[in-house]
């Protein structure tokens, strides 16, 4: 057998490829598109609403009616998939989150409306309680603030049901109950939805990046000094992901998500290279306020460095990822043809 042996500098000179534009393009390894991206919407409401959400600066609620304009140009720019996430009415706000099963709730009326005028653009569903409960948390708690996962599971079901029925592509439960994949699937085939994709938050962390997030969707208040440590990830596992993520498989998950993106961009890589499944990445709330922000001091490139964090996402391994910069990284990708 023949060894061949590296060649040394100067017969290799690495800097020789990265001298022209054309040569880099040659040796690029990994490439953004709009068909990588999933754009995260708060909607509420109402008609001809429009609220800003302060710590997100360019984020918007929008209620149905001008959401529909959103989603005319996620199809225009190429971009799949919408993913839909409440905020729901305080009075409409209870300890069990029974809004969240409600067929004629916001989000099945949103589905419908989307598909009805939309049918080629995907629509996903967040399934998790915390929207529509007055504590802020996932699941239902006890006499001791402790989630209770079955009576939790019961719940989830009924909301993706109602959800699936509404026509919706993608139910993503990011809830992380234990065994609420499996339970969702034999829902969706028991009745008949069998081309329901799931994506699960296999890998959700309990991060402190999530803030601006809560804060959308109105759960901050609700949430106050409680934490969500009994059922989300602790940041310093990884090995716990891939058993997360193995035992979603198994139940039936089409596709699994890390969360949050950046900070956890090594779990992404462990994922797809132990699993090879499609797999995505939530770049949360937070990381995007930080660019914004200090984009908005100058301290930074915004679409640099926007572009940047995207190629490090395809980089680390995912299929595809949920940001809230979805619509700028199409509309530059588009100028740039």
């Amino acid at each position: 057998m023949t060894i061949i042996t590296p060649a040394t500098y100067p017969a290799a000179r690495m800097r020789r490829m990265r001298r022209d534009p054309f040569s880099r393009a040659l040796m690029r390894e990994n490439v953004v598109t709009a068909s990588d991206l999933i754009y995260p919407v708060f909607i509420l409401d109402g008609e001809n609403q429009r609220q800003q959400v302060a710590s997100m600066p360019g984020v918007e609620r929008v209620s149905v009616d001008l959401l529909l304009k959103v989603a005319e140009e996620c199809v225009a720019l190429g971009i799949p998939v919408l993913a839909l996430f409440p905020v729901v009415d305080a009075s409409l706000k209870t300890y069990d989150g029974i809004e969240a099963t409600n067929p004629e709730g916001l989000v099945p009326r949103a589905v419908r409306e989307l598909k009805r005028n939309f049918p080629e653009l995907g629509i996903m569903t967040d399934v998790a309680l915390d929207p529509y409960t007055t504590h802020g948390q996932d699941g239902l708690p006890d006499e001791n603030g402790y989630i209770v996962n079955e009576k939790t599971i019961e719940m989830l079901i009924r909301q993706s049901l109602a959800q699936a029925e509404a026509g919706v592509d993608m139910v993503a439960p990011s809830d992380m109950m234990d065994g609420r994949i499996g339970a969702i699937r034999g829902a969706l085939e028991a009745n008949g939805h069998i081309h329901t994709r799931i994506m699960a938050y296999s890998a959700k962390y309990a991060s402190a990046f999530y803030g601006p997030f809560r804060d959308a969707v109105g759960s901050a208040a609700n949430l106050g000094k409680a934490d969500k440590n009994t059922y989300q990830m602790d940041p310093a596992n990884s090995d716990e992901a891939l058993r997360e993520v193995a035992l979603d498989l198994a139940e039936g998950a089409d596709m699994v998500m890390v969360k949050p993106g950046m900070p956890y961009l090594d779990v992404v890589r462990r994922v797809k290279d132990e699993f090879k499944v499609p797999t995505f990445a939530y770049q949360v709330s937070g990381e995007y306020a930080m660019i914004k922000a200090a984009a908005i001091n100058g301290w930074l490139d915004h679409d640099k460095v926007m572009m940047e964090s995207m190629m490090a996402f395809k980089r680390a391994g995912a299929d595809g990822v949920l940001t809230y910069f979805a619509l700028e990284i199409a509309r530059m990708l588009k100028a740039r043809g």
